[in-house]
């Protein structure tokens, strides 16, 4: 059955009171928040779009669970206190990698891509959810923990919990948590890091709720107040049209596909990083900060620095 409750909808009146604070202060110069309307309202679509999107796939989503945990290996009580801790950590390094290969292969960049869309940083950033991650099939990296015995609502549950944790990361009204916490859990200056485009700050922090599996991993930078964060995707949209920003990477990966000579192509387009060609032609996350690197060591070693734009 699915679970008894869902703490992203128990959370949506925090949400909503979170927004109107963070725009009050701001426009009463107590907080740093830069709000454009046209923007937020787009991204206050994309979330209810992403709503409606999880009341379609959800069921199949739920029932795939569910036919896996019959198959379990094992039978993890949900009342079991050491249960939950375990899932906690075993769901947040799911969602890690899961959020790290949605920024390093196209096909499921294609799903989260929206997610970054936004030139703002703000509350309502983190509402800009996808419509088409049940479709691209994310959600098969959650299965194991049903298989080792983790119940799917159970399962459902932290999910939602990790989700409504990242609600507030999304800010920059705050600047810095204490050391032991920045040390530890993702925050407003770790996430900043992650939805900026600076080459610097590229391909980093895909924390959901812990930081440290980036740490482990070697894809934590941390935020350099020397380069305030830039925000977007590399190659911004140019306007606030509602479907443009959700499906415009399907549609660039169609005309690849369309325009593809080989299978090596078809699945370079398909599965690639972002950004990749068949002749290299196309800037990708990596060549973009092979790029910066060269730019630094060029001043560092007092030279001209040929490739600044």
């Amino acid at each position: 059955m699915k679970p008894a409750f869902d703490p992203v909808q128990m959370a949506i009146p925090f949400f909503v009171v979170a927004i109107v604070l963070e725009v009050l202060l701001a426009r009463f110069g107590k907080a740093r928040a830069n709000y454009e309307p046209r923007d937020a309202a787009t991204s206050l679509m994309m979330g209810l779009g992403s709503t409606i999107a999880g009341l379609l796939t959800g069921g199949a989503v739920f029932a795939a669970s569910l036919w896996v945990y019959e198959h379990r290996l094992f039978t993890i009580p949900m009342t079991a206190v050491w249960a939950w801790v375990v899932l906690f950590f075993a769901e947040d390094l799911t969602y890690y990698w899961f959020h790290r290969l949605s920024h390093e292969r196209r096909f499921w960049w294609a799903s989260h891509v929206n997610h970054h869309s936004s030139t703002h940083y703000n509350l309502t950033t983190a509402l800009r959810q996808t419509w088409t991650g049940g479709v691209a099939g994310t959600w098969l990296l959650w299965l194991p923990l049903s298989f080792l015995g983790f119940p799917p609502a159970m399962v459902a549950i932290q999910k939602g919990i990790s989700l409504v944790y990242q609600f507030w990361i999304h800010t920059e009204a705050v600047r810095r948590m204490p050391a032991w916490f920045e040390a530890v859990f993702n925050t407003p200056s770790h996430h900043r890091v992650h939805h900026a485009r600076n080459p610097r700050y590229l391909d980093a922090n895909y924390a959901g709720i812990l930081i440290i599996w980036d740490r482990l991993f070697g894809t934590f930078i941390p935020e350099d107040d020397a380069e305030p964060c830039r925000y977007g995707i590399v190659r911004n949209l140019p306007n606030f049209n509602l479907f443009a920003n959700v499906f415009h990477e399907w549609v660039g990966i169609g005309k690849d596909l369309t325009a593809s000579r080989s299978p090596r192509e078809v699945l370079g387009y398909l599965f690639g990083p972002p950004g990749w060609s068949p002749d290299g032609s196309r800037e990708t996350s990596h060549t973009l900060k092979a790029k910066w690197r060269a730019r630094e060591d060029g001043k560092g070693n007092g030279g001209v620095d040929a490739l600044q734009p």
